[in-house]
């Protein structure tokens, strides 16, 4: 069989140019997989309750542009091809967050973080810095972003109005995927961050946070 055909570096970069239009483009993303929330019915919520949920489902679809990026990133200056190929696969199945965020935002009659761009250029120069210095680190970074991703759907979980249901399958579902990303980046060599870095990745996830729930 004919063996396939080797990216160059232009070619790698226009893939990514590509992945970060459409990443960034309202209703670009394509999932295979349905909404956690199909037949769910949808709860009779106050203004109130309704712009809180909203602004909770903007920044997890927020944090889903910043993990487009972080893979995307990784994935460029990975070293060894496997690693790469790990990093593209878990941005591929990340896609489905972002659309599932994206159409429950449309439900809310609100729209994404109009700070996305700027959340997706600093991950991905992050992921890229992280891929740079060694794959280790790089799947280590993964890790610890990914515990610190459940950490906050966890609380969305006891922020959401109670009888948002539909809501509360999207957020149950992408906590029980973002677990198992963890698991695999330390399973295939992560490395495990120190404490301190690991509370300056929280308070940084914090200010992205409290940013992208009201803008």
């Amino acid at each position: 069989m004919p063996r396939e055909r080797q990216l160059s570096g232009l070619d790698r970069l226009l893939l990514q140019a590509d992945r970060a239009l459409r990443t960034l483009s309202p209703g670009a993303p394509s999932h295979p997989r349905p909404s956690p929330a199909r037949g769910v019915e949808e709860a009779e919520l106050s203004d109130r309750e309704r712009r809180h949920a909203a602004g909770l489902m903007r920044v997890n679809h927020s944090g889903e542009v910043c993990a487009q990026a972080l893979y995307q990133g990784q994935g460029l200056t990975a070293k060894l091809p496997d690693v790469r190929e790990e990093m593209e696969r878990a941005a591929e199945e990340e896609v489905d967050h972002l659309a599932w965020c994206e159409q429950r935002l449309r439900e809310l009659d609100s729209r994404p973080s109009l700070l996305n761009p700027l959340w997706y250029g600093l991950s991905f120069g992050l992921g890229a810095a992280a891929g740079k210095v060694s794959d280790r680190v790089s799947l280590g970074f993964v890790a610890a972003t990914e515990e610190q991703v459940c950490k906050h759907l966890d609380s969305h979980l006891t922020r959401l109005p109670e009888q948002d249901a539909r809501s509360r399958a999207i957020v149950e579902q992408m906590r029980e995927d973002e677990a198992e990303h963890q698991h695999a980046a330390l399973a295939a060599g992560g490395a495990r961050f120190p404490a301190p870095v690991k509370g300056l990745m929280s308070l940084v996830s914090r200010l992205m946070t409290s940013a992208s729930y009201r803008l």
